[in-house]
């Protein structure tokens, strides 16, 4: 498989992990538990009986085996990602970095194209202000004014649009460099089941071999 797969199917396994986790972290799912009616004690003549609950869980009769199931899968989990990080670091590109990076550069390239969509304005709004003065008498009165409000951007636009376009022709370079990588390593790991199964399927195969 290459790289791309490789990481396909280690998202795989750690879902399937935090399934059969989610599994055995249901308390009825692992405890068992059992009522005895004590009818003798109130009624000699009586028998007791012994009932034991069993949870509406569909794996409940099988909580060894998941435990067996859960710890091969995190010993796949364990063997394919030393395999892909081996092949990460035979890369001349940091992957993980360069990934991280990427969203950096994209999301500032952002912000900076919003910015350059941005335009001077000039609103009068009228009657929106107060003033105060004297009157004749002496006494200070309110009185309405307009408002003139000027917007004008304060960087320098021509640079900003420059830094946009780098950033992208950049992150698009990256980006390109990253899918090559991936799809051209080649990762030597053999699934042991198809990452399209479902996990009733990978389960029931799990047990049909040990």
């Amino acid at each position: 498989m290459n790289l791309k797969e490789a990481f396909r199917f280690q998202n795989k396994l750690q879902i399937l992990m935090e399934t059969v986790e989610r599994i055995l972290t249901v308390e009825d799912n692992v405890i068992k538990t059992q009522k005895t009616y004590l009818y003798k004690k109130a009624m000699p003549q009586a028998a007791n009986e012994t009932v034991t609950e069993v949870p509406n869980t569909e794996y409940y009769a099988q909580i060894n085996q998941l435990t067996d199931f859960l710890l091969y899968l995190l010993k796949e989990h364990e063997k394919l990602s030393g395999i892909i990080n081996t092949v990460k670091k035979s890369l001349s590109l940091d992957i993980d970095g360069e990934v991280s990076l990427n969203k950096h550069r994209q999301s500032i390239a952002n912000i900076f194209r919003k910015m350059t969509a941005l335009k001077n304005s000039e609103i009068v709004s009228q009657r929106a202000g107060t003033g105060y003065c004297f009157n004749a008498e002496g006494n200070q009165v309110a009185y309405k004014c307009d408002i003139k409000t000027v917007k004008t951007i304060n960087f320098d636009r021509n640079k900003v649009r420059r830094y946009a376009t780098e950033l992208t022709t950049k992150s698009d370079s990256i980006s390109s460099e990253i899918d090559s990588c991936m799809i051209n390593s080649v990762v030597d790991y053999t699934a042991p089941f198809d990452v399209n199964d479902s996990f009733s399927d990978i389960f029931d195969d799990f047990l049909a071999r040990v």
